[in-house]
């Protein structure tokens, strides 16, 4: 099993914190939000992963090289000197990723799930659908993506960020990949310079991603609200 953290993006609304530190890196609690993703991932069982980086790429990569050298060798990093979309990430690098179970993670996102349970979920997943996503509850939904599930919790439909969505369980846009994800949904964009991967891959999904509701705390600390939010959580807990 593999995962990608994506990690390149300026994170423009945490200013001015990301002015002098990539959003990845800025302490939770006092440990990088990129080295909370890496232990809860290598906790899980996840044998490789794959960091892109652009915006500071090089306190990324000196805070890989801090990391021991067992945890260092499952560790690839990949610059983008022009930004790909988060899809075009997922293709430019699918030699790594295309014939595994992989998970795809945002990595500016906080999480106090040890995600065992989606892994649990997955497995167990209807035969149906080929990737599981991460849900959670939330109080701004027109802020979110709103999905919709049917009886046995597959997603049904999308809604992004409407003034009047119906319901508040949003997409967290963490997925669990199969090995099926990217023949069927990604080979007919291998050609496009920039690809989003919710804008462009996932809505072709609806009716395949089995969707799971988040046994603990996940949030975007997009905004200085939200990263201090994060930091009281990661006190607490």
């Amino acid at each position: 099993m593999k995962a990608i953290l994506l990690a390149a993006g300026l994170g423009t609304r945490l200013r001015p914190i990301t002015d002098s530190i990539p959003k990845c890196l800025v302490p939770i609690a006092g440990e990088p939000l990129l080295g909370l993703w890496i232990k809860k991932l290598l906790a899980l069982g996840v044998s490789d992963i794959l960091i892109n980086t652009h915006y500071f790429a090089e306190q990324v990569e000196a805070f890989v090289r801090s990391l021991n050298s067992e945890i260092q060798s499952k560790i690839t990093l990949v610059y983008e000197a022009e930004l790909l979309g988060t899809g075009g990430t997922l293709i430019a690098n699918r030699a790594f990723w295309e014939n595994d179970t992989c998970f795809v993670i945002h990595a500016d996102n906080f999480c106090t799930s040890s995600l065992s349970a989606m892994l649990i979920a997955h497995d167990n997943r209807p035969s149906q659908t080929d990737c599981t996503l991460l849900v959670f509850e939330t109080d701004k939904p027109q802020s979110c993506g709103i999905v919709q599930l049917d009886q046995e919790n597959i997603v049904t439909e999308f809604h992004e960020k409407v003034q009047n969505p119906p319901g508040n369980l949003a997409s967290g846009a963490l997925f669990l990949f199969s090995p099926n994800v990217f023949p069927t949904y990604f080979r007919e964009y291998c050609d496009k310079n920039f690809v989003d991967l919710s804008a462009d891959i996932i809505p072709k999904m609806v009716g395949k991603l089995y969707a799971w509701k988040v046994n603990g705390v996940f949030m975007d600390i997009g905004t200085l609200d939200t990263y201090n939010r994060a930091n009281t959580i990661g006190k607490d807990g």
